[in-house]
């Protein structure tokens, strides 16, 4: 995989926190933790998007009164299958 170096300023406060992690070995090193922070970030923004086309795809084509009546059926078996 090809990667590309890139500049990072950040305040005290936050480069302090990050350290931390770095510290606590919750991350190998800063670029790990700053690595792992733009992942979680497109990876959040990947699913918005894919919320989105569901809402969409909803309000387009609403589900009929039979399959909301059959969903509402199995949220409800599936909650008396759980443990709790």
């Amino acid at each position: 995989m090809s990667t590309t170096q890139i500049a990072v300023r950040l305040p005290d406060a936050l480069l302090t926190q990050l350290d931390h992690l770095v510290t606590t070995g919750v991350f190998e090193s800063r670029a790990a933790a700053v690595r792992a922070g733009v992942e979680s970030v497109t990876a959040e923004s990947a699913r918005q998007e894919i919320d989105r086309a569901i809402v969409d795809g909803y309000r387009r084509i609403p589900p009929t009164n039979d399959e909301l009546l059959a969903a509402r059926a199995f949220l409800r078996s599936s909650i008396l299958e759980e443990p709790w």
